[in-house]
């Protein structure tokens, strides 16, 4: 099982947790939304819970909860810009299909 981060996503979210000034890493995990059935979670991460598991990659800790791994294994978070638009991007193996806007998928 993994979680990874390509080059420009870890120093992302390494300015992120320092600009905040606090922070264990970053929880990536999924919840049930939009058309396709998923959406994507980021958010930072404090105190790990009791079911999280941790994975390190280019000395980012990225948190992931035992329901979501399942759905987000081999899954590489990418930090992209494109014109004036930037965010993360998900390479997630696991998707079998999303929604016209690219809200949601499924797997």
């Amino acid at each position: 099982m993994s979680i990874s981060l390509s080059e420009s996503a870890a120093q992302r979210v390494n300015d992120f947790i320092t600009n905040r000034g606090k922070g264990l890493g970053l929880r990536l995990g999924v919840k049930t939304s939009g058309c396709s059935g998923m959406a994507y979670v980021l958010e930072f991460v404090d105190q790990l819970n009791q079911d999280d598991v941790v994975f390190e990659d280019k000395g980012v800790k990225v948190i992931v909860d035992g329901k979501s791994l399942a759905y987000l294994d081999g899954t590489q978070l990418d930090f992209v810009r494109e014109g004036l638009n930037e965010g993360f991007q998900f390479k997630n193996p696991n998707v079998t299909g999303q929604c016209g806007c690219g809200e949601s998928f499924n797997v």
